[in-house]
Parts: structure tokens; C-alpha cells; sequence
């Protein structure tokens, strides 16, 4: 991955993250307790190669597409001291350039993944209950609407969400059955608890910029060129790894 590209946060902001105050009390991290091993979803830092630098910087579109960058990396071109008056342009493609985050909000109840139940009505004391997954959960975020390159908009798009909020996100993650917590909750005589767990997860909104990406070649200079720039909005949901959102409630009455 570009560092340069994708610098997202400034070492100021870097030092206050994480957000503890993003994260409210009910929402807890669940990664030694989860029976399903979650794969780690960060992406290996892509130096960028001198010839791979400086046809970015030759760009006037930012390029922040690791794809892109990683093709460019991959590109040799031999120059020679008798180039006086050569000149080639070649096509490289149509791609998603990069993306302009506008809004990176949270939800913590994005969706149900369990509920621990007790009837204690004919109880004569308070009852304890505590969150156990009673089933296998899997965790799907998504795009909110077709793009082309779908695959290097939704990384793109994850870079800036985790790098905004320094939490761990994922495109699809997964509770295991089995999954505990030791929080205890209090079920009042003659009322019936209920705990509910949520998979919380991050809404990112933005605008991604598409273009014709040619290589010019002249003479001894090698320079990018994006023609036929355009943009539009896009939206995502991105799960929140590992981490569970719990609300409990007491009531008379079947809920």
C-alpha cells in the first residue's frame, strides 16, 4: 500500500486514537472470547517503487488506488540517452482513482445476532444471566449501491473508515457459537430479561473519482495522464469486527 496516498490521519490525530468516546459502555470487544478466529483484515503497507512515485506525483488526479499503485510498481520502462523525439501514450484502463470520505458514522445495533431469555415471573429472587451465542452468526456489509471496480472501491473505502475511526472493520465477519461473556444482568423477580446482542458497524459515506489512466512517454519523461474524469456518491456498510453491542430489558409481559 502507498503510504503517501493513503496517508488518512495526522500524527496528532493518530495519537488520540482510538476514540474512546466513539465506543459507549453497552459495546464490548469480544476478540478472546469469540469462537471463530476472525482473519486480521489489515493491509500490508505497498512501498512504492521511484518510478511508481513519481508518475503519482506527475498525476493531477490524486491516485490512492492500491491496484493501481501496485501495477505501477510492477512497471519498468528503459530510457536512453537517444530518446530525443520519441514519444508514446499508452492506455493503462479505466479506474476508480480514489475516494473522498464525507461521513463516517456508527451504528451499534446494525444487527441482531442473538437473544438470552429467562422467564423469571415465578421467581422470588433476582435471577442472573449472562450473553452465550446460541448460534453461528455471519456479518455482511456492503456497498449501498453498483459501482464499476466494486472490489478496489470497497477497499479504498475501508482504508478510510479504519483509519478514521481506528477500529477493526471488515467487509464480512462472523461470531462463533458458543461466543460468552461474563457481564452478569440482573432479571427482577416476576419479570421476564431479556439480552440482546447487536453486530455494530460503521456507515461510510463519500464521493469515488473514476478515469482513463494513460502513460505518456516522451522523450526521457514519463508522466501519468487522467482524461475523462468523473465522479459520484457512494455509501457503505462496513461491520465492526469482534466487537458486540448488548442492550437488556425487564418486562411483565412477552416481549
Amino acid at each position: 500500500m502507498f503510504t503517501l496516498a493513503l496517508s488518512l490521519i495526522s500524527p496528532a490525530e493518530a495519537e488520540k486514537a482510538p476514540q474512546k468516546k466513539l465506543i459507549p459502555e453497552g459495546v464490548m470487544n469480544i476478540t478472546k472470547e469469540n469462537t471463530y478466529p476472525n482473519p486480521n483484515q489489515d493491509e500490508p503497507l505497498l512501498q512504492p517503487s521511484d518510478l511508481a512515485k513519481n508518475l503519482i506525483q506527475s498525476s493531477r488526479v490524486k491516485i490512492e488506488n492500491p491496484n493501481l499503485i501496485r501495477m505501477l510498481n510492477e512497471t519498468s520502462i528503459s530510457t536512453t540517452p537517444f530518446a530525443l523525439g520519441y514519444k508514446a501514450i499508452i492506455y493503462l484502463g479505466q479506474w476508480p482513482l480514489n475516494y473522498e470520505s464525507a461521513e463516517t458514522s456508527p451504528n451499534w445495533e446494525y444487527q441482531r445476532i442473538n437473544t438470552n431469555y429467562y422467564d423469571n415471573r415465578g421467581g422470588e429472587k433476582p435471577y442472573q444471566i449472562h450473553y452465550v451465542q446460541e448460534a453461528q452468526k455471519v456479518i455482511n456489509g456492503g456497498l449501498t449501491a453498483k459501482v464499476p471496480n466494486a472490489d478496489e472501491v470497497k477497499k479504498m473505502m475501508l482504508i478510510k473508515a479504519a483509519g478514521k475511526t481506528n477500529l477493526p472493520l471488515a467487509f464480512e465477519t462472523v461470531i462463533g457459537l458458543g461466543t460468552k461473556k461474563d457481564q452478569i444482568y440482573n432479571i427482577p423477580r416476576k419479570r421476564l430479561g431479556y439480552l440482546y446482542a447487536y453486530a455494530p458497524a460503521i456507515n461510510e459515506k463519500g464521493k469515488i473519482t473514476y478515469g482513463e489512466v494513460y502513460l505518456v512517454l516522451k522523450g526521457n519523461k514519463k508522466s501519468l495522464v487522467i482524461k475523462n474524469v468523473t465522479s459520484q456518491g457512494i455509501g457503505a456498510w462496513i461491520p465492526i469486527q469482534d466487537y458486540v453491542s448488548f442492550s437488556f430489558a425487564a418486562s411483565e409481559r412477552p416481549r
